[in-house]
């Protein structure tokens, strides 16, 4: 009998840790080395899940904080899970929505869950102990106690084809102690939302979350309890340094501790430079909304590099964004029209080149992933 998740290794670089392979799940298989673009709300802003479709994007990472606050979990239970509720046919990741609240807790991306219309709610985390988290919406003031087995029940109400444990996520800036009492607890909170997850498996994977900031006798010791737990997979997460020099620091002394014949993933880094180099370091994915961000602010990527779309040359240029894209974009469009739709705050701007991005994003892997085979990472 296939199991409902497995991971393949097609080939293994023999000039680095770099290696090809495919993680197999109920929704479809996603080729690795691969990147995965973050749909918080349940889609990818200005870009809807047939499209997504049509540019086989793979798997994309889905905000369990913000799904549990809106329209709520058991609403998205209730239209069939979420493939169904936002029509997608392919692989969903969900994360546990600590990420979120402790950030709320410690400072950091406050002010991004905050938008117009909605009410500016002080103090949202009120309470952090061994149990969980009690924090208040930030839509309507109300209490909500997120636990490592509420965020797995609201998950497998989700539906995703791959979840992750509630972690408490420690600022950068926190002594050696303190982070030691994060990481034992994270442990433990882990080890709880492994033992809820197996009452019922529900097809569903479940990644270990790997801490220790940048303290490399944590992340040793953090690899090597959740090693032995029944995990399918591993996400490396907490702070991974205040720089990327820090953060490959880090992840040269981290994945070879890792086992291999399990899917790992890197949370939420995927610009262009981080990932030529982690890339050879054997991550297998890789999660970021800085392409499609790029997009909504007229950064265009391209095999000749970023393009300013806002930019005067671009205002008499009737070829594509970049001639060597077959995108829908660069398909139907030229980048003068897109530079217009900049200039005249048109909402299709958005869409168009968020297109393309993330078109870019999916050949730069399939060509990362060629190089590979071919011996040249």
């Amino acid at each position: 009998m296939v199991p409902y998740f497995y991971f393949e290794i097609i080939y293994k670089s023999k000039k680095s840790r770099a290696r090809v392979g495919r993680i197999h799940t109920p929704h479809g298989i996603i080729d690795t080395p691969g990147f995965v673009a973050v749909a918080t709300n349940g889609s990818i802003k200005a870009v809807d899940s047939v499209m997504l479709e049509q540019l086989n994007q793979q798997l994309i990472f889905c905000n369990t904080y913000h799904m549990i606050l809106h329209p709520g979990a058991n609403t998205v239970a209730q239209a069939g899970g979420l493939h169904t509720f936002i029509n997608r046919k392919q692989p969903i990741i969900t994360d546990s929505g600590g990420f979120q609240v402790f950030s709320l807790a410690y400072g950091g991306v406050a002010s991004e869950l905050k938008s117009k219309g909605q009410k500016d709610i002080k103090n949202s985390v009120l309470k952090i102990n061994e149990n969980g988290v009690i924090f208040r919406s930030y839509r309507d003031g109300s209490l909500i106690e997120l636990t490592p087995e509420s965020s797995i029940v609201a998950q497998k109400k989700l539906g995703a084809d791959i979840i992750i444990p509630l972690d408490e996520l420690p600022p950068y800036h926190i002594n050696q102690r303190a982070l030691k009492r994060c990481l034992d607890r994270t442990h433990r909170w882990e080890k709880r939302s492994l033992e809820e997850h197996e009452k019922n498996k529900n097809n569903q994977a479940i990644y270990a979350v790997v801490h220790g900031g940048i303290d490399k006798e944590l992340r040793a010791e953090s690899c090597k309890v959740l090693s032995q737990l029944n995990f399918d997979g591993f996400a490396i997460g907490g702070s991974v340094g205040k720089n990327r020099e820090e953060m490959i620091e880090m992840l040269h002394f981290t994945m070879p501790r890792l086992p291999e014949d399990k899917p790992n993933h890197l949370l939420g880094i995927a610009d262009l430079p981080s990932i030529e180099q982690i890339i050879p370091l054997g991550i297998d994915t890789f999660d970021s909304s800085h392409p499609t961000k790029l997009a909504r602010h007229g950064h265009l990527l391209t095999t000749q590099g970023t393009k300013k779309i806002e930019q005067v040359r671009w205002k008499h240029d009737f070829t594509p964004i970049d001639p060597s894209c077959s995108c829908y974009t660069c398909a139907n469009y030229s980048i003068g029209y897109i530079h217009h739709l900049f200039k005249a705050h048109e909402a299709t701007a958005h869409t168009l080149a968020s297109i393309h991005n993330i078109a870019y994003m999916n050949l730069l892997m399939a060509e990362y992933r060629k190089k590979i085979i071919r011996g040249e990472i």
